[in-house]
């Protein structure tokens, strides 16, 4: 019994760990690989059931090393999807998120890229920014006193630095495209850059949108602030 239990839990947690692998490649489609999650925590539940009932009933066949690594097997299997479903709820059901909510920066290279994703690369509209005012109301358009080449290059190094696969710069019209690759499911995410004169300041534009899934489970709005934060950083050195 006691391998059985831990041949379960490890079950558990392999359901949890695997879908997105077996996605990204392929394997299997976007809904059998979010199942996987609702069986991951079944069989968690399972084996800690069937844990207490050997403690309660066989205690004698029962190890230290052997509970805790069950224990925290079946528990991981439990709590990821659960962390997850939890971030989905407390997130707006949103894929598209721009710095400039009435005049977001449009997609073009990337557009043929996009050709199959079920999103479309057209802004997503004003009920989608009105649930971003609520949810994230720290993300606007910022003002960097560089020049506009200055900016395009410290954009393009920032989008390296951070792992994405640049699809175009266009240094006439201030336009950064540039893709993100999650690496779990490998869900690809488009980013476009945009830098505009204004006076004697340039002001930086970035919208992230997900190719697939209704909710991004705010990982565009994460995106965001991660290229924000990196290209300060680019800039001061």
């Amino acid at each position: 019994m006691k391998i059985f239990i831990s041949f379960v839990s490890l079950m558990g947690l392999l359901l949890v760990v695997l879908p997105g692998p077996l996605y990204k490649y392929g394997v299997v489609d976007l809904g059998t690989a979010f199942a996987g999650f609702s069986l991951a925590m079944l069989a968690g539940g399972a084996a800690l059931i069937m844990l207490l009932l050997q403690a309660l009933f066989k205690r004698h066949t029962l190890s230290f090393r052997t509970t805790v690594i069950t224990m925290l097997l079946a528990t991981s299997a439990i709590l990821i999807p659960l962390t997850i479903l939890h971030k989905a709820k407390s997130v707006p059901p949103i894929h598209d998120i721009s710095t400039d909510l009435t005049n977001p920066p449009k997609f073009v290279a990337i557009i043929p890229l996009r050709a199959d994703a079920p999103n479309p690369a057209t802004y997503s509209g004003t009920e989608s920014a009105a649930q971003q005012r609520i949810a994230y109301p720290d993300l606007s358009t910022l003002s960097y006193p560089q020049s506009k080449s200055t900016l395009l290059t410290a954009c393009e190094q920032t989008a390296s630095n951070l792992g994405w696969e640049l699809v175009v710069i266009d240094a006439d019209t201030g336009i950064v495209e540039a893709t993100d690759t999650t690496p779990w499911f490998g869900f690809q995410d488009d980013v476009v850059i945009r830098i505009t004169d204004a006076g004697s300041k340039r002001l930086v534009d970035i919208r992230s949108k997900s190719r697939i899934g209704g909710s991004d489970l705010g990982k565009n709005a994460e995106r965001i602030r991660r290229f924000i934060k990196e290209l300060d950083k680019v800039l001061e050195s």
